[in-house]
C-alpha cells in the first residue's frame, strides 16, 4: 500500500480513497463474510467500516500499520451488525417468518463453504481470533491488539477454537461417510 495514501485521503483525495478501498475490499469481504456467515450482513460490514474510516481517517495515528486499525473498525461492524441481525431473527422467528436471507451466488464462497459452516458452530471468542489470524493473516500481536486482549488469551482462544474447529470438521466428514455423502 502507498505510504502517501492515507495522507492523500486526510487531504480529501476521492481517488486516493477509491485506491484505498480497491486495495482492501476484497479481503475485508472474505473476513466479514467468515465472521458474520451472512452475505448481507458481510457487505454492509465492510461498507460501514469503509465509511467509518473515511469521516474518522483524522484519528487514525500514522505512526502505527493501518491494516490493524481498519480491521479493529471493520469486527466491530461485524459485531454490531451480528447483534442487530440476532434481534431481527428473534424476531422473525417470534412472527414465524420463513425467509432465507442468505444467498451464497454473490461472492463464490461455496468452495469454502464447509470450511464457513465449521467456523459458524465457534463461540466469537475463538472464531474471530482465527478469521483474522489465518484468514486474514494477521499476526499474534496484530491479532491482540484488533481485539484488545492479552497476547496469552489469544495464543489460548486460537488453541481451543482449532482443536473445536478440527473436531467439528471430523465430525461432519464422519457424518458424510456414514450417510454416502463424500
Amino acid at each position: 500500500m502507498d505510504e502517501n495514501l492515507i495522507e492523500r485521503i486526510k487531504n480529501n483525495d476521492q481517488e486516493a480513497f477509491r485506491d484505498l478501498y480497491d486495495f482492501f475490499s476484497a479481503y475485508a469481504l472474505r473476513t466479514a463474510y467468515a465472521l458474520t456467515g451472512n452475505d448481507a450482513s458481510a457487505s454492509d460490514a465492510v461498507q460501514e467500516a469503509f465509511i467509518r474510516v473515511y469521516y474518522h481517517i483524522g484519528s487514525y495515528d500514522d505512526s502505527k500499520p493501518f491494516k490493524p486499525w481498519f480491521y479493529r473498525i471493520l469486527v466491530n461492524e461485524c459485531n454490531r451488525l451480528m447483534k442487530k441481525t440476532a434481534k431481527i431473527t428473534l424476531l422473525s422467528d417470534y412472527i414465524g417468518s420463513n425467509s432465507d436471507f442468505e444467498s451464497r451466488d454473490n461472492y463464490k464462497f461455496q468452495e469454502y463453504e464447509e470450511l464457513y459452516n465449521a467456523l459458524k458452530k465457534l463461540k466469537d471468542a475463538q472464531r474471530i481470533p482465527i478469521v483474522l489470524k489465518y484468514l486474514s493473516g494477521f499476526t499474534d500481536e496484530e491479532t491482540a491488539h484488533i481485539l484488545d486482549i492479552n497476547i496469552n488469551t489469544l495464543k489460548s482462544r486460537v488453541h481451543k477454537g482449532k482443536e473445536k474447529l478440527r473436531k467439528i470438521i471430523e465430525n461432519s466428514f464422519e457424518g458424510g461417510l456414514k450417510n454416502g455423502q463424500r
